[in-house]
């Protein structure tokens, strides 16, 4: 799944298949400015920043049980949001203050670090990555990504995909080509 914001015509917190399809809301009331978005996989829980309402909240991957985490002043203007372990990451635009919340009670805030024009904050470690199985657009014994000459995108599960094709090229009656 492919998870995002938009703060548009009506602001909204989405979900879709990584080909586009099957595209749902999943927070589209009480939400103003969603901006950053971060994911836990092992909980299958979204956590988004609201420039807006200055807060921090999380629903489950359908929009149930969402609660606020964090909420007022103390983390005004954030940008990047990053989930490791017991805590949210995120960095204060204002200040360029890297911070720490506790994403179960919104305590133990604490500014770890400063860095100049931080805008963006991940958190790379081994355990935050699912195991990967076989999918549908694995390489074929001719390099091409789940056969498809251009580009492969998972669909609504890991065995099923779509081929699309790269700007100014069209797809191929067969599904797979792009001329």
């Amino acid at each position: 799944k492919l998870f995002f914001t938009d703060y548009g015509n009506a602001a909204k917190v989405e979900r879709c298949d990584m080909d586009g399809m099957n595209r749902t809301w999943i927070v589209d009331s009480k939400i103003e400015q969603p901006t950053a978005l971060a994911l836990d996989l092992v909980n299958k829980y979204v956590y988004w920043v609201d420039i807006y309402l200055d807060s921090v909240e999380v629903v489950d991957y359908q929009g149930g049980k969402r609660h606020t985490i964090i909420k007022g002043r103390q983390i005004r203007h954030l940008c990047g949001l990053a989930v490791f372990e017991s805590y949210l990451y995120t960095v204060n635009s204002d200040n360029l203050n890297i911070l720490r919340v506790n994403r179960y009670n919104g305590t133990d805030v604490q500014s770890l670090a400063r860095l100049d024009n931080a805008k963006e904050i991940h958190v790379y470690q081994k355990r935050t990555q699912t195991a990967v199985r076989s999918h549908a657009c694995e390489v074929d014994p001719y390099g091409m990504p789940g056969g498809c000459s251009h580009i492969c995108l998972l669909s609504s599960n890991y065995k099923a995909r779509t081929c699309r094709c790269r700007t100014g090229f069209i797809l191929g009656s067969d599904g797979r080509s792009c001329k």
